[in-house]
C-alpha cells in the first residue's frame, strides 16, 4: 500500500491498482499549495469546507474493484460537537491486513468506544495544527492513546510560512512532543518499507 501527501489534509492511497484521494482542496483555498489535479477511483471527503472536498479536482476512472474495507467514524470538528464548524469524519480503510485512518479535521476529544475502534492502526494521518482542528498536544495525546505503528502529521503550516493557513501550528510543535520521528523528505511512503520511527513527517507534493 503507498500513501501520497498532496498536502494540506489531501492524501492519495493505492493498492492493488486501486486508489482513493483523502479531502481534495480547492484552487486558491490553501496558501503555497498548487492545485490538486489526480486522477482515482474514488473521493473521500471528511467534510464539506472548500479546503477538504474539492471532488470535482479528482478525475474519477472505473473498473478496478476496491481492495478496500471502509469504515467511518462520526466526529466533530469541533469541541462544542459541531456547534462551530459542523461534524467530521474519520475514515478507517481495511486491505490486506493493513489498517490506516485518516482523521480530517478532527476538532474534538474522542470519547472511549471511538478510541478502542482506532486501535492497531499501521497509519495514522493526524491534524496537528490547532485552531481549525486539534493542536499538537491534543494530537499527541491522542497518539498515546490508540498507539498506532506510524503517524503522518498533516493540516499544519510549513517553516517560514510555506504553505498552509497562518494561524495553524508547525509541525515542530507536534514533534517535540513525540521521541521518534523521522523527517523523511519524500511525499510518499510504502507501507512495506517504512522507517522504524514512529512519526513519519513528509513532503506535501504540491508545495
Amino acid at each position: 500500500m503507498k500513501i501520497t501527501w498532496i498536502g494540506h489534509s489531501c492524501f492519495k492511497v493505492e493498492e492493488a491498482g486501486y486508489s482513493i484521494v483523502f479531502d481534495p482542496y480547492d484552487d486558491g483555498y490553501v496558501p503555497g499549495l498548487g492545485p490538486v489535479r489526480e486522477t482515482a477511483d474514488e473521493v473521500l471527503c471528511s467534510h464539506e469546507h472548500g479546503d477538504h472536498n474539492a471532488r470535482k479536482r479528482v478525475t474519477l476512472v472505473s473498473g478496478s474493484k476496491s481492495p478496500f474495507t471502509v469504515t467511518k467514524i462520526e466526529t466533530f470538528h469541533d469541541p462544542l460537537k459541531g456547534v462551530l464548524r459542523g461534524r467530521n469524519t474519520i475514515f478507517i480503510l481495511s486491505a490486506n491486513g493493513k489498517r490506516i485512518a485518516h482523521f480530517g479535521d478532527l476538532g474534538c476529544k474522542l470519547p472511549a468506544d471511538q478510541l478502542a475502534q482506532l486501535k492497531d492502526l499501521d497509519i495514522a494521518m493526524i491534524p496537528v495544527g490547532g485552531h481549525y482542528t486539534i493542536d499538537a498536544a491534543q494530537a499527541a495525546d491522542l497518539v498515546h492513546k490508540i498507539a498506532p505503528a506510524h503517524v503522518i502529521p498533516m493540516h499544519y503550516r510549513g517553516d517560514n510560512n510555506a504553505f498552509g493557513f497562518d494561524v495553524i501550528g508547525t509541525v515542530k510543535e507536534f514533534t517535540h512532543l513525540m521521541d521518534s520521528v523521522s523527517f523523511t523528505g519524500s511525499c510518499t511512503v510504502d507501507l512495506d518499507n517504512l522507517p522504524s520511527e514512529q512519526v513519519l513527517v513528509l513532503k506535501p507534493q504540491n508545495a
